[in-house]
């Protein structure tokens, strides 16, 4: 044994108490032999000598205890063996190897503290080296003291120096996660330490591992402060552990779960549609209030709290308020319980006045609008509905938003009453007179009026005389000559329009209305003007696929058709020339002219025949006219100057 490893009395010691480890599997001569030998080998001084001061090494100081022992041989003790037989020398060095621990790296292990400074903490570990931790694991433990056990993380047998390599902080680490394994496993109530808050919930210290534990998770009810519960130490269940990203989630409401379910079990046993109970207020929504009846919650809905109209629960309950409710329904399979709050003050329609009755005026404030109409408040808890057909006479179609807002006082008409289903009906327009009453006086059919324009359709234009009297202008009374293919070619919306009333549907509050009524008709004139075969002069204005459209004179306007177009050149007539034309056909009714320039230079027999015809005609028409203003007073002498007059038509017709 070299002289560095026995350079203090100490490390004789150490190797005095090996031997004797060792004795204790040998006989008792081995035993008495070694320890005899290793008397002989130590000095007679007792104290070993001191360093000296200095940076010397201390392999230089010369050490007694080392030339002694270099006088010890185990070769003395061996000879003694040369007694036992080889199976009983097996069997003894068996003993002596197991005296030794079997230490794998990964292995969790504890050891004793054998010396500690500033850097290191040495540990016996039961192996052939001792093993070496950093000073600064076990810096916590400011009570650490040479003897004291702890469990270490074998992280190398032999480092580069080739010693045992343990880690204090590995160790309590893989502790940890086992203790929280065995805790999911087991569904075992742990205890941790509230550190800090975070996002969505609170941090907990659990045998030194993070775990995360939601606000969801912190109790039956909502919580809304978290910071109450930083720095207190609570029970919990391991509720999830995600290995793979070492999180660990903890739940303190599952610890009382259990304790909530008997207890709703337990109220909804003794529960009674009707019965009162002391309820306090957990959560507010949109649609209504959750209140806790004690671990059994039940919802409050919107239209429970009050008899009036509210919004949003908000206006009648606050968060955390003590509210007495009553039982409305509930449902033992499902746990779900409806409560009522307006049910315990009484029903307003029962303080609404007795005699109050359709026809009659009431008051009351607007506290709802919509597009269809408006609610008006007439006692808290009693409301009627303005629908938006009976706040105008007019029969614009427009929102309630145009004639009322909330918060409106007004004065209206009860319609319908109906006391048992709590409905009521109101009007505006009422309070008026009705403008349709008397509307033969006022619009007799031929009288002329301003009216302004309110609506286009496409067969029409929509017009009001006065509040809540429309008609409707017809796109073919709009005018005699022109061929208007929208209305909003003829006027705007909001323009002032003449009008002529030309029927009066009082049934179906209708007037149908002429505008071009304001003017006789040009046809009667045009038709003695633009007979066929006449010749006017006319300007292309446009063309199409089939024809040209030529403006004439008094502003009216004819077709040709392409056939029609050809020159005497032979070309065709093309948009702004001014040509003469021929009247090939007339139509008074259809308001339509068919013109034709081709035969103002090339007529022909069939022209002058259908000339000569349509005077004919005309002839026929005039006695025709003549008859029908007659035929009451007609004599045996009209009749023989009737049939002398077609007598000569025949005669000029052969």
């Amino acid at each position: 044994m070299s002289e560095e490893l026995l350079n203090t009395p100490e490390q004789v010691e150490e190797i005095a108490q090996n031997v004797e480890n060792v004795a204790e599997t040998v006989t008792e001569n081995v035993v008495e032999e070694a320890t005899a030998a290793a008397e002989e080998a130590m000095p007679e001084t007792e104290e070993a000598p001191k360093a000296p001061k200095g940076p010397r090494k201390m392999r230089e100081i010369e050490n007694p205890y080392a030339n002694a022992l270099e006088n010890f041989s185990w070769d003395k003790v061996s000879d003694q063996n040369d007694r036992y037989s080889k199976d009983e020398q097996a069997r003894l060095e068996e003993a002596y190897s197991k005296s030794f621990k079997s230490i794998e790296q990964g292995d969790v292990i504890t050891g004793k503290v054998v010396s500690i400074n500033d850097r290191e903490v040495v540990l016996n570990i039961g192996f052939k080296s001792d093993g070496v931790i950093n000073a600064s694991e076990l810096r916590y433990n400011r009570d650490l003291k040479i003897g004291d056990e702890v469990e270490v993380y074998v992280e190398s047998q032999e480092d580069a120096n080739g010693q045992m390599q343990l880690s204090h902080k590995r160790a309590l680490i893989l502790k940890s996660w086992q203790r929280v394994n065995e805790a999911y496993d087991n569904q075992e109530v742990i205890t941790g330490y509230v550190k800090g808050k975070t996002k969505g919930g609170l941090i907990v210290d659990v045998f030194g591992i993070e775990a995360f534990l939601p606000g969801s998770q912190i109790d039956v009810k909502q919580i809304r402060d978290f910071d109450v519960y930083v720095g207190k130490t609570m029970e919990f269940k391991v509720v999830k552990i995600n290995h793979d990203y070492k999180n660990v989630v903890v739940s303190h409401k599952a610890l009382i779960e259990a304790e909530i379910e008997a207890q709703k079990a337990e109220i909804i046993s003794r529960l009674e549609v009707g019965q009162i109970l002391e309820g306090t207020v957990k959560n507010i929504v949109s649609y209504g209030a959750f209140v806790d009846l004690g671990g059994l919650d039940g919802l409050i809905h919107i239209t429970d709290l009050s008899w009036g109209r509210i919004s949003h629960p908000s206006e009648v309950v606050q968060l955390d308020q003590k509210v007495n409710v009553v039982i409305l329904n509930f449902e033992e399979g499902k746990k779900r319980i409806a409560l009522g709050l307006k049910q315990l003050t009484p029903q307003p329609w029962e303080k609404l006045d007795p005699d109050l009755k359709v026809g009659d005026k009431v008051k009351g404030k607007v506290v709802v609008i919509t597009d269809y109409g408006a609610f008006v408040e007439v006692i808290p808890g009693v409301e009627g509905l303005i629908h938006v057909s009976e706040m105008s006479w007019s029969q614009h179609l427009r929102t309630a938003h145009d004639f009322l807002k909330v918060g409106d006082e007004i004065e209206a008409v009860v319609l319908t009453l109906d006391r048992e289903g709590q409905k009521m009906s109101l009007g505006l327009k009422q309070l008026i007179p009705d403008p349709w009453a008397g509307i033969l006086e006022k619009y007799p059919v031929g009288s002329r009026h301003t009216a302004t324009v309110r609506n286009f359709t496409t067969f029409g234009i929509f017009v009001e005389l006065e509040e809540g009297v429309d008609g409707l202008i017809h796109i073919s009374d709009l005018s005699w000559n022109k061929k208007i293919k929208h209305p909003a070619e003829f006027t705007k919306v909001g323009e002032s329009i003449e009008v002529v009333v030309l029927e009066v549907d009082t049934e179906n509050r209708r007037l149908s209305l002429g505008h071009k009524q304001l003017e006789e008709n040009p046809w009667d004139v045009y038709e003695t003007i633009f007979t066929i075969g006449s010749v006017h002069e006319g300007t292309i204005t446009g063309m199409t696929d089939k024809g040209a459209t030529v403006m004439l004179p008094h502003n009216i306007e004819g077709f040709a058709f392409n056939r029609h177009l050809v020159k005497e050149d032979k070309s065709t007539a093309k948009e702004g020339e001014t040509l003469p034309f021929m009247v090939v056909d007339f139509s008074k009714d259809a308001k339509k002219i068919h013109l034709s320039h081709t035969k103002t230079w090339q007529p022909d027999r069939d022209s002058e025949d259908r000339a000569r015809n349509e005077e004919e005609r005309q002839k026929e028409r005039d006695i025709q006219k003549v008859n029908e203003s007659n035929v009451e007073k007609a004599t045996l002498g009209d009749l023989n100057i009737l049939q002398s007059l077609k007598e000569d038509l025949e005669k000029e017709g052969k």
